[in-house]
C-alpha cells in the first residue's frame, strides 16, 4: 500500500494512476489522516438492448417447438 499526502498526489498523479491500474493500493492523506483512496475503475460491459433483433426472424418452421426425436425416451 502506498500512502501519499495531497501535495504529493497532485505532483505525481499520473504515476499514482499507473500504480492503481496495476492493482496497488494508493491512499491519500491530509494531516496524516487518510481522506481518499485511488482505485482503478473497471470498465462496465454495456448491457444488452432489448428488441434489437426485431425483424431478423424471417421464417419459422411449423414444428419448431415439437419434441426432438433424440429426447423421445426421456419424454415417456
Amino acid at each position: 500500500m502506498m500512502v501519499v499526502t495531497i501535495g504529493e498526489a497532485g505532483a505525481r498523479l499520473a504515476g499514482l494512476i499507473d500504480l492503481a491500474k496495476r492493482g496497488e493500493d494508493v491512499v491519500i492523506t491530509r494531516d496524516d489522516v487518510p481522506v481518499a483512496r485511488l482505485v482503478c475503475e473497471v470498465p462496465r460491459r454495456p448491457s444488452p438492448r432489448r428488441g434489437t433483433a426485431r425483424g431478423l426472424v424471417l421464417r419459422m418452421a411449423d414444428d419448431f417447438d415439437a419434441p426432438l426425436a433424440d429426447f423421445k425416451e426421456y419424454m415417456q
